[in-house]
């Protein structure tokens, strides 16, 4: 049976950091977000009620797009693995570089050449693939949509990320399957699912059009549940949106749905 995390970063950003985290566990839930820079990482390690399930591990100034900017990317790795530690955390997610803050777009650069591109991106993944057996953690690559949200940005189909995964084929590299950016993208959650469960090692939720939570849009989620039950999803999925209203009731949304 999956369990149920939700995201620091889309929910009660009224609130300082460390006080969202702290809501969101308390609600029962796990907790993940996205970077740590400026942010206190010791004192969430200090909170025995913390969970912290997983967050974005690189890419600092580099990316495994383009060869020049590999070990920067790795440089950010070790750094974010240091503090993983402190967390009790061995799960995290990997992008293919950096993303603007403002807007979403991709900030960082990709090879012209597809054959220099998808070369350094699988060595670079082989690479991350030893890292995480030797510190026994998961990677999950995460596509992103192209179409509205992050412009530039190299995996935006979910295939895109699978084969680069199933070539790969480290334990340590999985699938981050993000439902919202696939239907934004593509559609076909449903067959996406089937097709790519055996590698995925996290999903993330939210509804379409807003990126509001499940139950808000379009997206027949009840039906993903049922999917995930006949797969046997077995990982974690995470509320990565932000609320059309209220933030309890979009995490109650997503317990009734996903619960």
């Amino acid at each position: 049976m999956y369990r149920l995390s939700a995201c620091a970063d889309t929910l009660f950003l009224n609130l300082p950091f460390e006080e969202r985290v702290k809501k969101i566990c308390a609600a029962g839930f796990l907790a993940e977000f996205w970077l740590w820079d400026g942010r206190d990482m010791d004192a969430l390690a200090a909170d025995s009620t913390i969970q912290v399930n997983n967050f974005v591990i690189g890419p600092g100034d580099g990316c495994i797009v383009h060869p020049d900017n590999v070990e920067g990317y790795f440089a950010n790795v070790e750094e974010g693995l240091t503090i993983a530690k402190k967390l009790r955390c061995r799960r995290f997610i990997a992008l293919s570089g950096g993303l603007s803050p403002e807007t979403g777009a991709s900030t960082h650069p990709v090879a012209a050449h597809p054959i220099a591109r998808w070369v350094t991106a699988y060595k670079a993944l082989r690479r991350l693939g030893d890292i995480a057996e030797q510190h026994d953690v998961v990677f999950s690559l995460e596509h992103l949509n192209i179409k509205l949200d992050h412009p530039g940005y190299p995996l935006a189909n979910v295939e895109d990320a699978a084969r680069l995964v199933r070539e790969v084929d480290s334990p340590g590299i999985k699938l981050l399957l993000d439902l919202y950016h696939a239907q934004v993208q593509e559609g076909n959650l449903i067959e996406l699912i089937r097709e790519y469960h055996d590698i995925v090692g996290h999903i993330h939720v939210a509804d379409v059009p807003g990126r509001h939570e499940p139950g808000t849009g379009e997206i027949n989620y009840p039906q993903v549940v049922e999917t995930l039950h006949e797969v046997g999803y077995d990982g974690v999925v995470g509320l990565e949106a932000f609320p059309k209203n209220d933030d309890y009731e979009a995490m109650d949304r997503f317990r009734d749905i996903f619960g």
